[in-house]
């Protein structure tokens, strides 16, 4: 372990931790708006998705590999190193000539990105403590919310202005100033002592297990079938790895993710509550939008406005949540998060087609309420019961638990979905005359027909009215689901302990061994 280096200034390594977790968030938003002139460029639809999961998949593995090594190497080598990589990932996926090439690049571009989050956040751990710990931390969690709203607008204009390859390119300046203002404000850190190893087969059975788990995921949810024998044999490897990534950390002298970190009451209750709720909330908020444009009959642009509410809630309720804990503590603040949270997805279960965009903007409102209350106490409450030496490994679990809840959430939702669209597709059918028929049998084969203003055209309006019932009795699905996500989530705030923060910091029990 290294010793905290000294900031030389904290006010500029507060702009540097800001600039490149915005630049991470705007990664996540910026791009999609502009894929459809990437795929102009470039070709490739049948992979467009894997644009996406790639730079998911690679974020996600890396997060709890960046934290242990914030921790063993230190905060400032492992920052700009992820920086660096971010940045390089960033250039070259500008300069790709195939989608190929795209997804490799957005992938390496996702493996630093991994650590702008949580090794950002360890800094932010070590400069400040207690109420203005949570204040700066509340304000880390805007930076989310103005990269939501400003992020698809941005790439609109860049690849309208520009090129989509800007996109990319706006990253490097922007990236190298962060760079720039890390590496003056942080003093220098004392050289790793012969004790600080690297758990390499830890790291190496960790990223393949995760991997193998959340590309069945991927496929699976897309696919709308958990039954191929492709899916199998990935879970079956991710389960068997599994279970080699516990045995091989029980056993190592610096393991990735110390066992006994998953023994603290406060760091448990943080990864599950950040699981659950993840889950249930980026699960189906990646079908809201869909709900809002093919049942409910609104614009692209108007179903963006409609979760603007949602961002708002969560930007304005990180900040009031942060302060909060300090008068009411963990428990309190988070039962309240999870209440709202459930409350939302009981009133997403009563959408239907008479749905009004002032409803929709209400409903999400209430889940930005709720998701802004839980994420930062919630990692402020992990923080608080470690050790500086786990203080990386620990806010880096908290942060990958929701990074794999939302990837869960997505697929799970999404092959709720699919078996609910394609089952009541073939019900329809089978009753449907011949000419209605052949609508439904190609929506069947491809569902964003039905999304996109060409395959509506060409539906007609009678067949166009029965898709839109079937798109609806599966997106309630999709929510019911998501209920009982929530539900599930407020269970997991009860395993947060009890007592106001500062009590709760006086009494935590010493470090436990990280074996």
């Amino acid at each position: 372990m290294t010793e905290a280096p000294a900031a030389r200034s904290p006010r500029l390594v507060v702009a540097g931790v800001m600039a490149a977790v915005f630049l991470a968030a705007m990664e996540s938003t910026c791009v999609a708006t502009a894929m459809p002139s990437v795929v102009a460029s470039l070709g490739g639809l049948p992979v467009y998705s894997w644009v996406f999961s790639g730079f998911l998949l690679a974020s996600t593995v890396a997060m709890p590999v960046w934290g242990r090594l914030a921790d063993q190497v230190g905060r400032r080598r492992a920052v700009l190193a992820g920086l660096g990589l971010f940045l390089l990932g960033s250039a070259l996926s500008g300069l790709a000539q195939s989608m190929a090439q795209l997804i490799a690049f957005r992938a390496l571009q996702g493996l630093g990105a991994g650590s702008l989050y949580p090794v950002g956040m360890t800094i932010i751990g070590d400069l400040y403590a207690g109420e203005r710990r949570a204040r700066i931390q509340g304000y880390f969690s805007s930076v989310w919310g103005v990269a939501a709203l400003l992020g698809p607008l941005l790439g609109g204009v860049i690849a309208d202005g520009l090129s989509w390859r800007w996109v990319f390119y706006v990253n490097v300046p922007f990236g190298v100033l962060a760079a720039a203002a890390l590496a003056r404000g942080l003093g220098a850190e004392a050289p790793p002592g012969p004790r600080a190893r690297v758990d390499y087969a830890g790291i190496a059975v960790f990223a393949l297990g995760t991997t193998a788990f959340l590309l069945a995921l991927v496929e699976g949810g897309r696919g709308g079938s958990w039954r191929r024998p492709e899916l199998l044999a990935l879970l079956g490897a991710a389960a068997a790895l599994l279970v080699a990534f516990v045995r091989i950390e029980s056993r190592a002298a610096a393991p990735l993710i110390p066992l006994g970190l998953v023994a603290r009451p406060m760091v448990r209750a943080a990864a599950l509550t950040g699981l659950f709720s993840s889950m249930a909330m980026f699960g189906a908020l990646a079908y809201v939008p869909l709900y809002l444009q093919a049942v409910a009959g609104s614009t692209a642009t108007q179903a963006g406005f409609v979760l603007t509410p949602f961002v708002l809630g969560w930007v304005v309720c990180s900040v009031v949540g942060a302060r909060l804990v300090g008068r009411l503590g963990y428990r309190v603040v988070v039962l309240a998060g999870m209440a709202a949270l459930t409350l939302a997805f009981g009133l997403f279960t009563g959408w239907d087609a008479s749905l009004t965009r002032l409803a929709a903007a209400r409903d999400a409102a209430v889940a930005g309420v709720g998701m802004g209350l839980v994420f930062v106490p919630m990692l402020i409450a992990a923080q608080g019961a470690v050790t500086r030496g786990e203080l990386g490994a620990a806010t880096a679990l908290t942060s990958f638990s929701r990074s794999l809840g939302g990837a869960v959430g997505v697929a799970a939702l999404g092959a709720v979905m699919a078996h609910r669209l394609h089952g009541r597709l073939g019900t329809l059918a089978a009753d449907a005359p011949a000419g209605i028929r052949d609508g439904l049998a190609a929506v069947a084969a491809q569902p964003d027909l039905l999304v996109g203003p060409l395959g509506r055209g060409a539906l007609g309006g009678e067949a166009l009215a029965h898709l839109r019932g079937a798109l609806a009795h599966a997106l309630d699905g999709v929510f019911v689901t998501g209920l009982g996500l929530a539900l599930l989530a407020l269970a997991s705030a009860f395993l947060v302990p009890a007592g106001s923060a500062r009590d709760l910091a006086a009494a935590r029990e010493p470090a436990a061994p990280s074996r």
